[in-house]
C-alpha cells in the first residue's frame, strides 16, 4: 500500500533526477495572473517545499526574469539547491521566427537565466513553445548539445503546444523532457503522447492541469478576472496561443463541463477530495507523467496542490467519467486543434 504521508517521486526523463509527482509552476509568481508580491511569492515557495514539492518550473519571461530571481534567491537563502530541481525555459524574448533560435541567442538567454537563478549550470532548459519549424531543425539541437558540452546547461527539453510537436521532439535522442498541456479537458496527449514518451525514456511535465482554474469548479458564467490576468486578456488568443488559457475551451463550455467534473468527483473520488485535487491526482496517477505543475498564488493553494500528490488512486470509474465528459463537451472543440 502507498504511504499516504509521502508524495511519490518520479524520474524526470533523461535527466535521471528524482522529482515529486506534483511540482510547482511559477508563471503566477512572475506575471499575467494578477499581482503577487515578492513576499507572497517566497511564502508560496516555502509552503511548496515544506509540503514535499521538489520541482519548480519557471521561464526567463515570467515577469521578465522576476520568477527566476525569486526562485534563485529563495533556494540560496534556504540552502535548497541540492533538494529542488529547477527547470526554466527560453526563446520567448524575441520575435517568434525560426531564425532567432540560434546558438548565439541561446548563450545570451542561458547566461541571463544563470545569473537570475545564481547557478553556473542550469539543470534543465526547455525551448519555450517555439515555432513548429524549430523542431525539425538539426542546427537548433546541435546548439543545445553544445551548451551541454560547455556545461552551461545539464539537460534540455521542450515545451510544446501540440501533440505533433511533442512526437517530433521525442524522436530527438537528447531531448530529456517534453512539457505539454494535458488535463481532464485536454485528453489528446493522454491518447497519443504518454506511451510514446515512456517508451523513449522522455519525461512528461504536465502543465495547465486545472485548465486555468476551470477544473477547480469555482467559476461560473459571471466570473471575471483582473485586467492583467491572461484569463481576461488572452481569452481569444490575443497575446499568445489560446490553448494556454482555459486549455482553449470556450469559457461557458468549460464552466458547464466543470460542473459535471465536480459531480464526478463527488460521486467517484475519495470522500473529501476537492475537484482541483482530483484533477491533479488524475494526471500524476498516469505513470508516464513525471510531474504535474499547477501554479499557486498563495500559501493555501501551494499546500492544497501538494496534498493532491497524496490522493488515493481514483480508479476505473473515475477514468470513465473523465472520458465521458470530454466526449460530450470537449472533443469536438479542442481535439483537432492541438
Amino acid at each position: 500500500m502507498r504511504n499516504m504521508n509521502a508524495m511519490e517521486n518520479r524520474t524526470l526523463g533523461r535527466t535521471g533526477r528524482q522529482v515529486s509527482c506534483v511540482g510547482l509552476g511559477t508563471w503566477q509568481l512572475g506575471a499575467d495572473w494578477g499581482d503577487v508580491s515578492e513576499e507572497d511569492a517566497v511564502a508560496v515557495l516555502d509552503a511548496a517545499v515544506d509540503s514535499g514539492i521538489t520541482f519548480f518550473d519557471t521561464a526567463d519571461v515570467y515577469g521578465d526574469g522576476r520568477s527566476e530571481r525569486v526562485i534563485g534567491g529563495f533556494l540560496a537563502d534556504r540552502g535548497l539547491r541540492d533538494t529542488v530541481t529547477v527547470a526554466t525555459k527560453m526563446g520567448r524574448r524575441v520575435d517568434q521566427v525560426p531564425e532567432n533560435y540560434t546558438l548565439a541567442n541561446f548563450r545570451t538567454w542561458v547566461d541571463r537565466s544563470r545569473g537570475n537563478l545564481g547557478v553556473d549550470t542550469l539543470e534543465l532548459v526547455q525551448l519555450h513553445c517555439p515555432p513548429t519549424a524549430v523542431y525539425g531543425d538539426d542546427q537548433v539541437f546541435d546548439a543545445l548539445d553544445t551548451l551541454v558540452e560547455e556545461q552551461a546547461i545539464a539537460h534540455y527539453g521542450v515545451s510544446v503546444e501540440t501533440v505533433a510537436e511533442a512526437l517530433e521532439a521525442i524522436r530527438r535522442p537528447n531531448v530529456a523532457t517534453v512539457q505539454i498541456i494535458v488535463n481532464a479537458f485536454r485528453l489528446k496527449p493522454v491518447e497519443e503522447v504518454l506511451s510514446v514518451a515512456a517508451d523513449a525514456g522522455v519525461g512528461i511535465i504536465a502543465r495547465v492541469p486545472l485548465a486555468s482554474g476551470l477544473l477547480s469548479g469555482k467559476y461560473d458564467e459571471s466570473t471575471t478576472f483582473p485586467e492583467n490576468d491572461h484569463r481576461n486578456f488572452n481569452r481569444n488568443g490575443e497575446a499568445f496561443d489560446v490553448g494556454e488559457t482555459f486549455s482553449g475551451v470556450p469559457f461557458e463550455t468549460g464552466v458547464a463541463a466543470a460542473r459535471d467534473f465536480s459531480a464526478l468527483v463527488a460521486n467517484a473520488a475519495p470522500e473529501g477530495t476537492t475537484a482541483a485535487a482530483a484533477a491533479i491526482a488524475w494526471l500524476w496517477q498516469h505513470p508516464q507523467i513525471s510531474t504535474v505543475i499547477p501554479g499557486a498564488r498563495n500559501v493555501d493553494q501551494a499546500r492544497a496542490n501538494a496534498e493532491a500528490g497524496r490522493v488515493a488512486l481514483l480508479g476505473a470509474e473515475f477514468d470513465a467519467g473523465v472520458q465521458s465528459i470530454y466526449d460530450r463537451y470537449l472533443r469536438d472543440v479542442v481535439h483537432s486543434k492541438w
